[in-house]
């Protein structure tokens, strides 16, 4: 059946939060209905009305023909980033896809306010109490796993551990460098350390951020307020410029232009800008 509750309506550009009270429907062949508990969004620019939010976890409160990877009362995590199995794209080795057509691969919304249609984003849409996906949108997670903590690996932790892990491919005893220290920052450490890397700098110009890292996997953090010259000189002579990996995680256009500086000073160092702290 249809379940009423609550969302967060994105109406247009530049126009406020609303909160209303929208239909989900309910799960169609291969979907997935989650009763959403713990989200944090961040917000791309949207030419329609849609419910925002990618990074949440929740239980499945029904489920749709052909499910079998879940059922109601599990735990899961949504996945903004998923593989449809089907698309050439999906299909490629390096590849998934979403389409930003805000509409599932039936090319229908589950969602409705006011008798219009509301489009899904990034396939999960959790800024509402329900939301509908995929079932190759949702990961099931362990009974005991706590939802406010677990929400961050549906963003958050994965686009920093896998820009190490899957994208720079870090290799052992290599030397990465860290621009920034936030949450996902710290995700691109510990990824690096699961990598192998023998020498893990954190960047950033709070201190307090410091030990944080060091104990996620940082063998040490600098402060460019600490130095005259530019941060990349910095790691130069630190380094004898042996930086293998640098990771952009800020998204300021310095700490990019710094980060870009070396690999093209150091020729071969691989390198990500793998999101906002």
């Amino acid at each position: 059946m249809v379940i009423k509750c609550k969302a967060a309506v994105l109406w247009g550009p530049r126009q406020p939060f609303s909160i209303e009270e929208v239909e989900v429907a309910p799960p169609k062949a291969g979907e997935v209905r989650i009763k959403v508990h713990t989200l944090l969004t961040w917000t791309f620019f949207s030419l329609r009305e849609v419910f925002v939010g990618h990074e949440a976890a929740g239980i499945v409160e029904s489920i749709g023909e052909g499910v079998t990877t879940v059922k109601p009362g599990d735990k899961v995590i949504p996945l903004c980033l998923p593989q449809c199995g089907k698309c050439s794209t999906c299909m490629h080795p390096k590849g998934n896809c979403v389409t930003g057509k805000g509409v599932l691969s039936d090319g229908t919304s589950k969602f409705t306010c006011k008798g219009k249609p509301v489009y899904h984003y990034l396939s999960t849409s959790t800024f509402s109490e329900y939301t509908v996906v995929e079932e190759s949108s949702v990961a099931k997670i362990d009974a005991a796993a706590p939802l406010e903590k677990v929400c961050l690996i549906g963003c958050g932790f994965s686009t920093g551990y896998g820009a190490a892990m899957k994208t720079a491919q870090v290799t052992p005893g290599s030397t990465c460098a860290v621009f920034g220290l936030g949450g996902v920052d710290l995700s691109v450490i510990m990824g690096c350390k699961a990598a192998g890397a023998s020498r893990i700098i954190g960047i950033d110009l709070n201190k307090d951020k410091f030990d944080k890292a060091k104990s996620v996997g940082a063998t040490e953090c600098i402060s460019p307020k600490d130095y005259t010259k530019p941060i990349n000189e910095v790691l130069n002579e630190m380094t004898n410029n042996s930086v293998g990996y640098t990771f952009e995680v800020v998204g300021r256009l310095e700490t990019m232009v710094s980060q870009q500086e070396w690999r093209i000073w150091r020729g071969s160092a691989k390198w990500s800008t793998s999101g906002q702290s």
